[in-house]
């Protein structure tokens, strides 16, 4: 049965004083803006979830592939479908900090990460980066972090600009097997 579409908008219950604008909830990020699994302090052993990921499965910790002394992980509240980070294994805040066997795996694995991404998504464009600080923005500033977001053309719509929504086509289990299917073989 095909459905027409009308002016009336939708009864959603629960959203307050009806008008015409329809919601998407996404009640998974409350966990991220109440900060959960953020650490409770700077140390290794405050709870830092990129110390942890190592020591759990690639399935379970979204890991896509791991290095010596970097890996790359699915980040658990992404900004768009396959948004990985490669991340030292060693607690370290600062990229000054890092070592230069570090940085070149780092930057070994973002090259990686772009040529899987690229295969598997057929990603055009990424943005790359990392924030150095809380007040940079870095949402785990005790953990350095490298952000490798992947883009589409026509990507940036309306959703994340009026409703500050992302809409995400897949589940991360399903996005973590796909990309490392994907992945080079160096």
């Amino acid at each position: 049965m095909l459905h027409c579409m009308t002016s009336e908008p939708e009864q959603q219950l629960g959203v307050g004083t009806q008008d015409a604008f329809q919601r998407l909830w996404t009640p998974h990020r409350m966990a991220y803006i109440q900060g959960e699994n953020k650490p409770t302090g700077p140390g290794a052993g405050d709870g830092c979830p990129f110390c942890s990921i190592p020591a759990k499965s690639d399935e379970d910790g979204l890991v896509v592939k791991r290095g010596e002394q970097v890996y790359a992980v699915l980040n658990l509240y992404p900004y768009n479908g396959g948004h990985l980070m490669t991340v030292p294994y060693r607690h370290v805040a600062d990229y000054t900090d890092l070592t230069a066997g570090e940085t070149a795996e780092l930057g070994e694995l973002t090259k990686q990460a772009m040529t899987a991404l690229r295969t598997a998504s057929g990603a055009h464009g990424f943005n790359i980066g990392m924030n150095q600080g809380s007040v940079a923005g870095a949402g785990i500033a005790a953990h350095l972090h490298q952000h490798i977001v992947p883009r589409w053309g026509g990507d940036t719509n309306f959703m994340p600009v009026v409703g500050h929504t992302r809409v995400l086509p897949q589940l991360l289990a399903d996005t973590r097997k796909m990309l490392a299917e994907a992945w080079p073989t160096t």
